[in-house]
């Protein structure tokens, strides 16, 4: 689906600092996020369902934009841990497509973005998630959508999951989000959960627990990549 319109015209208002976010290759007067190889490599994914295996309990479906790899995984690198900030409206778009494509033909949406704890925050440049949010939301507007960015959750200090396996991702997910006030937050039409990537689930499993307690069961969970296992050996 293309139908956000412009989606790409957002690349070229980027300079590069230190060469294309998806291969680092570095092109002289080019003012593009991304070079020309890796834009049509992202041009080329579209958001499908995906779901780990296995899924955990209350896990909503899934759409990803592609797996966890190539352009789009170099892309959430550059933009999450380096810092290029400038990449958070062209992955926002893609972000927008995503939930487009969760929600059909509705048109209307709640977007909840899955907060992060302070030390994240801070590790990570900023809220990297909530810029993602603004810039979906804004190419959605764009469209003629009708959508509200929600934030009934706060985030607790967690251990961060890179170094939890499975089983530590879900315990740790279990207790990392508190409801802001008392009860939910009335809305009208489609809830989406956003995030970045999809790895267990247990972290939009937990989301989705909670948001369901007050009344706001997501409809979907929207995310730019999902990691694939690796066969055993």
């Amino acid at each position: 689906m293309r139908g956000l319109g412009g989606l790409w015209s957002d690349l070229t208002d980027l300079v590069l600092p230190a060469g294309c976010a998806g291969c680092a290759e570095r092109v002289p007067g080019l003012t593009h996020g991304f070079c020309p190889r890796c834009v049509g490599e992202l041009e080329a994914l579209r958001p499908a369902p995906t779901r780990p295996t296995p899924a955990p309990p209350d896990l909503p479906p899934c759409v990803a934009l592609g797996p966890y790899g190539g352009a789009l995984r170099e892309g959430l690198l550059a933009y999450k841990e380096r810092g290029r900030h400038g990449l958070a409206r062209p992955l926002g778009a893609l972000l927008a497509e995503v939930v487009a494509a969760a929600v059909g033909p509705a048109r209307s949406v709640n977007l909840v973005p899955v907060p992060d704890t302070a030390r994240a925050a801070r590790a990570r440049y900023g809220d990297h998630l909530g810029r993602l949010t603004r810039h979906a939301a804004g190419r959605l507007r764009a469209a003629g959508w009708s959508v509200r960015v929600l934030r009934p959750l706060r985030a607790l200090p967690r251990p961060d999951s890179v170094v939890l396996d499975s089983a530590g991702r879900a315990a740790a997910a279990e207790a990392a989000f508190r409801l802001r006030g008392a009860d939910g937050v009335p809305v009208a039409g489609p809830v989406v959960l956003l995030d970045d990537i999809v790895t267990t689930g247990a972290t939009l499993a937990a989301v989705s627990r909670i948001l369901r307690s007050v009344g706001m069961t997501p409809k979907a969970a929207a995310v730019l990549a999902a990691t694939q296992k690796r066969p055993l050996r």
